[in-house]
């Protein structure tokens, strides 16, 4: 191990021990009751809510995964999508955030799938136990991706075990938030919403330096055929193990694929995965005031927009410094930390490279507690013991967690997995689920349990139909599932709920209360 590597190790240790530390100072008041370690007791302010929010949702694709499609694939793709994410971003934030701050506060939920219960006084819980499950499966997908991103990490940065290390690094994630709960997940997020940033601008800004400014790098690309289009895809060609056939050390290309309309549509669906996100609207559900929710949004839409601007451009320009370095999207995924190590000094560059830790560690805590929390406070207290004290809840939650722990790193054991891609069927999953039932709870007065059931099983079925039998075939077929699924899940809850018997009173009034609590501004 070199001088450089030893610094960069340093860094991160500095970084590992910091996250630790804030869970064990939250720990005593976390552990106090659910609702402080579930929910934080509805006491966070707007910018840790706001770069929370964000750094929860932007996990390993923010610094590897965007980078790593925007290199191998060009600005196309990885550009739409982020044009999806953004008018996501900003549309959950403006429809959702203070409807649902304002109707959990009443209805007393803190968790999603107990807000979807209260909501239709669903006194089985069927409602709640199956939003709780799909949360458990799709959860753990998603956290398996976070650890993939910290085993490649360290084995690109080290030439570490890749396998050891992501299991390291699930390990870290654990331990934090089994201590400290919502707001050790929350306060590390902010630190890490701000690392990120910082990350990613440093990169860029040495990146262009090192690529000889923007016209050189321009011009390189632009001889790349389709590479800078927004209408075409760059298409590498491929040898027989897979990877991108070099010649005189230039990358080599196919003809470009034609980026048509419809394709445009179901890359800019990716927006639509944000109503249904459960790491972002639980942060909506613990603002100290919805007031403030003004104040995050502008804060979170900031942050978004530049951090995914920063991220591909990493990759773009990324391409034009080493263009024959990573020969398949797999190793484009660490074009971050190559140009990291490339132009920065030891130390420095481990604290740019624990952006990347930070990315998928705030992730998958996030998804660590929310599967505790839905599953020990949803299906364990609802079902099984109605009388369960705060103390049993959270023994059940830890529990929850550590199982999450070992599916995820199971997910995560191939190394060869591609971050983008695992992100995509998970966030399909949750946003097709929970999307539609949100907007509609939010704002149909008619919506029945009846449907909302319909809504969540249609959206989640037809993301595994769609993904695994109709997606193959090609062509019009071969849209995001997503987008499909959503619509699925929309038209579900409409037809079952115009089928079904009226919502009962005590529904009816709890809406109209929420709606005259609402701000004019909101509505």
């Amino acid at each position: 191990m070199t001088t450089g590597d030893i610094f960069v190790l340093l860094a991160i240790l500095v970084y590992f021990i910091f996250v630790i530390l804030i869970g064990f100072i939250y720990a005593r008041r976390s552990n106090s009751s659910t609702s402080e370690y579930f929910l934080g007791g509805r006491k966070v302010g707007p910018w840790f809510t706001a770069l929370s929010a964000e750094a929860s949702d932007m996990s390993g694709y923010l610094l590897m995964g965007l980078p790593g499609l925007a290199y191998f694939s060009g600005a196309a793709d990885v550009g739409w999508t982020a044009i999806g994410l953004a008018i996501g971003t900003y549309l959950n934030w403006l429809l959702v955030a203070k409807r649902l701050r304002r109707y959990s506060a009443l209805n007393g939920s803190i968790t999603i799938p107990g807000f979807f219960s209260k909501r239709f006084h669903d006194e089985k819980n069927l409602v709640g136990t199956i939003a709780a499950v799909i949360i458990l499966i799709f959860f753990c997908v998603y956290t398996g991706s976070c650890f993939v991103t910290c085993g490649k990490l360290f084995n690109a940065l080290f030439g570490w075990d890749y396998s050891m290390m992501m299991v390291f690094g699930a390990l870290i994630v654990f331990l934090y938030t089994m201590i400290g709960g919502y707001l050790s997940v929350v306060a590390t997020d902010f630190v890490q919403g701000c690392l990120m940033f910082f990350a990613l601008v440093v990169v860029v800004i040495g990146s262009i330096t090192m690529a000889g400014g923007v016209e050189n790098t321009v011009a390189f690309l632009s001889d790349i055929p389709g590479y800078l289009s927004m209408t075409s895809m760059s298409v590498a060609q491929l040898d027989e193990n897979g990877l991108q056939m070099v010649e005189n050390g230039r990358p080599l290309f196919d003809v470009p694929a034609e980026y048509g309309l419809l394709t445009v549509i179901s890359t800019m669906s990716w927006g639509l995965g944000y109503f249904g996100m459960p790491q972002v609207l639980v942060r909506f559900m613990g603002i100290r005031d919805d007031t403030e929710i003004k104040t995050s949004r502008r804060i979170a839409i900031v942050w978004v927009v530049i951090s995914m601007f920063a991220a591909i451009m990493i990759g773009l320009i990324g391409r034009s410094i080493m263009p024959d370095r990573l020969l398949n999207q797999s190793a484009a995924e660490s074009i971050f930390i190559v140009l990291s190590q490339a132009m920065l000094p030891g130390f420095i560059c481990g604290l740019v490279v624990s952006g990347i830790l930070a990315a998928s560690m705030s992730s998958a805590s996030s998804y660590l507690l929310i599967t505790g929390s839905s599953v020990a406070e949803n299906i364990y207290r609802s079902i099984f013991k109605k009388d369960a004290t705060d103390n049993q809840v959270l023994i059940v939650s830890r529990i929850t967690l550590a199982c999450v722990l070992l599916f995820g790193i199971l997910v995560a054991w191939d190394e060869n997995s591609v971050i983008f891609t695992v992100v995509s069927y998970a966030w399909a999953g949750l946003g097709a689920s929970f999307g539609p039932l949100m907007l509609f709870s939010l704002f149909w007065r008619r919506t029945t349990k009846q449907g909302a059931i319909a809504g969540m099983l249609a959206g989640a079925g037809m993301v595994l139909i769609w993904h695994n039998l109709i997606k193959p075939l090609g062509g019009v077929f071969g849209i995001y599932e997503l987008l499909p699924a959503f619509l699925c899940g929309c038209i579900a809850i409409v037809v079952v709920s115009l089928l079904t018997k009226e919502p009962e009173k005590p529904v009816l009034d709890d809406f109209d209360h929420y709606m005259d609590e609402v701000p004019e501004t909101a509505k």
